[in-house]
């Protein structure tokens, strides 16, 4: 007999069964509901507990001067936004309608160009903003479109509402790293650019060694809890590297005012100019500069770096090509300095062709030696000497061209750099030539016929500075991280020896006399000797010709100095369009300036020589900020003189700062209360603040520095 009656459990379980039955109806008539009435509301909670992972951005890295000066350099910038939907408006706007007003007026002060009511509108206008979800009040209104500074950013932090917690007061920040040049457009192109909020770089060593700049970025984890969120690191960001440099500040800007100065001289006007300064034992490139003439939006000529004109603009050399050719003929051996060329009355016909030199209107240089017509840079002596040894066979003398480094690919780390290009002579089967004519030997020897960088030509003299050594041009030094060295770009020789040591030397000499008695004087310099070549060449137009109207010239000067112990070699280029034209003249008297201004470092004088008996022993102190001055001065025991002027010592009016120095006049300025923005470079030229003028509070000046 069962234990258990049946009459008796199977109602119990009917019970159960009939109970979990409404239990489950009810879970899945719950699960309907909050599927349908109720998504909103936990959509909204879904929100609130919201797990995500975001890159961080590394900060990029430094580009550096060959000394440590910042070239390029990451800094914060911010874009300011203003969240409706906050504390202070969830609980009722009344805080911010009493503080509206005192916002708006402060806005308005850091921002001159949008008045208080602007503002007020704008601001307005994002509050009554209507949402997509049906809410009011926008979550992430502009306040100022553009980015700002950090200073801007502390000031717009500091107005009355904007300085509560940001959860309360809805004001927050999108950070930015932006890429500033504290030398402006000192080796711009050089240096490189970035693609504005991309972090992009798209030329010179920013995109070279963007790799090792960018650095890697991290990960952190972001939960929402309500209206917070909470960081937790997963992966931290490893910074970029900073890249050290050849350049040198101090060089670069020299060479970009002396060519500056140069182009834009009424005689010259020039279309382009183009500097480089190498150091001779190392193949440093310690000055760089590009310049194209442009217009402003209002019409006025200015010069800007716009392209690597440096290593990317191929053209025919001119002149100072005829180095190489002489130096293929000595290292040849077919001929030496003593050669004797009879240049006659200054035109000679090469296969049919004139040949000129560029007296030949004054009847040209008769009977010259080989010497004398690089130093007088006639075209019948070069001319006449390499057709007469190589013209039965060019490929001789070409691929002496390639033996001497001139045809060498430099294998820059820049991107844009092009090669040379000098053609060879090629032969079909029956031994004619398939590319050649027999007037293009003796004009490739003067330099047409041919398409060669600058960067290559000083490349090229430098090797002869550096006693036939040719290296390859380097423009970074190291990479470091945190101070220290992570790697090291040692100087590189790409030729041991372009040419036989004898070659060398007298080159070396025919090149120091082309300035000492011959067409390159004026790059010359009383203190010190220089070496170097003068090259005249007209360019050819964008459909190859060169008699579409104006002439253009590519003027040039390489040279190196001191001559008799190298340190530097320099090459300047200006193109520009009719007369005069001289290479000399023009591109040397730029090389002058710039090799006197290098060379001064090392100069030492005597004290003696730095004044004589009428001198003013006692010297003038500027109405700057003299306590620098004052001290040097007094540790010397040297008396000085402090000019005094009506408003020296009044601070309530704008001082007269027009001819000092930057440091000087912002020293002034700002001492008084104004607010100081600097425009230019060298001395203060016009300042918009007038002196003398009573100052108010908030009043700003901008000062206007020219060279």
């Amino acid at each position: 007999m069962s234990k258990f009656s049946n009459d008796q459990v199977m109602p119990r379980y009917m019970i159960i069964a009939v109970v979990l039955t409404l239990i489950g109806i009810a879970i899945i008539g719950k699960a309907f509901y909050i599927m349908t009435a109720k998504k909103q509301y936990w959509t909204e909670v879904a929100d609130r507990l919201k797990r995500d992972s975001v890159s961080v951005k590394p900060t990029r890295g430094n580009i550096l001067s060959c000394d440590g000066q910042l070239m390029a350099t990451s800094i914060p910038e911010y874009k300011i936004f203003m969240d409706f939907q906050a504390a202070a408006f969830v609980d009722g706007d009344s805080l911010w309608l009493d503080k509206v007003d005192s916002v708006c007026d402060g806005l308005s002060k850091i921002f001159p160009s949008i008045t208080p009511h602007e503002f007020r509108v704008w601001l307005e206008t994002g509050k009554r903003k209507v949402n997509k979800n049906g809410s009011i009040g926008a979550r992430h209104w502009p306040i100022w479109t553009k980015r700002i500074d950090y200073n801007t950013y502390t000031e717009v932090s500091q107005l009355p509402f904007f300085n509560m917690p940001k959860y309360k007061s809805g004001f927050h920040t999108e950070e930015f790293n932006a890429r500033r040049r504290p030398f402006g457009s000192l080796a711009l192109r050089t240096v490189g650019g970035m693609f504005g909020a991309k972090d992009s770089a798209y030329y010179g060593i920013e995109l070279s060694y963007d790799s090792l700049l960018r650095g890697t970025p991290g990960i952190t984890g972001r939960r929402k809890i309500l209206n917070k969120y909470m960081n937790i690191p997963v992966t931290l960001p490893v910074d970029g590297c900073d890249i050290v440099t050849t350049i040198d500040v101090n060089m670069q800007d020299l060479a970009e005012r002396s060519l500056l100065d140069m182009l834009k001289s009424p005689q010259v006007n020039g279309e382009m100019g183009v500097a480089i300064l190498m150091e001779v034992a190392t193949g440093d490139v310690k000055a760089i500069v590009n310049m194209i003439r442009t217009q402003d939006e209002q019409g006025n000529t200015r010069y800007v770096e716009a392209v690597n004109s440096a290593i990317s603009y191929r053209c025919e050399p001119g002149s100072v090509f005829k180095v190489a050719s002489f130096l293929v003929a000595l290292d040849d051996e077919v001929v030496d300095t003593s050669y004797v060329i009879h240049t006659g009355c200054g035109i000679e016909m090469m296969h049919g062709r004139p040949m000129k030199d560029h007296n030949w209107r004054r009847g040209g240089y008769g009977d010259i030696n080989m010497a004398r017509a690089l130093e007088v840079s006639s075209n019948i002596g070069v001319s006449h000497i390499i057709d007469k040894y190589y013209g039965k066979e060019p490929e001789r003398y070409v691929k002496g061209l390639y033996r001497i480094g001139i045809h060498e690919d430099l294998k820059l780390p820049l991107v844009g750099y092009l090669p040379p290009s000098i053609r060879m002579p090629e032969r079909n089967k029956r031994g004619q030539y398939l590319n050649w004519s027999k007037t293009a030997l003796p004009w490739m020897s003067i330099g047409y016929e041919t398409q060669i960088a600058p960067i290559n030509t000083v490349t090229f003299y430098n090797a002869i500075a550096n006693n036939g050594k040719m290296m390859r041009p380097r423009f970074v030094k190291k990479v470091m991280k945190n101070g220290e060295t992570l790697a090291e770009y040692p100087p590189q020789v790409i030729k041991e020896r372009i040419a036989k040591p004898k070659a060398i030397k007298t080159m070396q000499t025919i090149l120091e006399h082309v300035v000492s008695q011959g067409l390159g004087r004026k790059a010359g310099s009383p203190l010190f000797k220089v070496a170097g070549k003068t090259g005249t060449a007209q360019v050819a137009d964008q459909y190859g010709g060169y008699h579409s109207g104006t002439t253009r010239y590519w003027l040039s000067f390489a040279g190196y100095f001191p001559a008799d112990n190298p340190r530097y070699t320099c090459i300047v280029c200006i193109k520009k369009s009719g007369l005069p034209a001289s290479g000399g003249g023009m591109s040397g008297v730029v090389f002058h300036h710039i090799a006197e201004g290098v060379m001064a470092r090392y100069l030492k004088l005597s004290v003696d020589d730095a004044h004589d008996e009428h001198s003013v022993a006692i010297p003038d102190v500027k109405g700057g900020n003299a306590g620098a001055a004052n001290t040097v001065l007094n540790k010397l025991g040297i008396n000085k003189r402090e000019p005094q002027t009506k408003d020296n010592y009044n601070l309530t009016v704008a001082p007269d700062v027009t001819g000092m120095g930057a440091r000087d006049a912002v020293y002034q300025m700002e001492r008084r209360g104004l607010k100081v923005k600097v425009q230019g470079r060298g001395k203060v030229k016009h300042q918009s603040f007038p002196a003398g003028k009573t100052i108010t509070d908030g009043a700003e000046c901008i000062l206007t520095l020219e060279n």
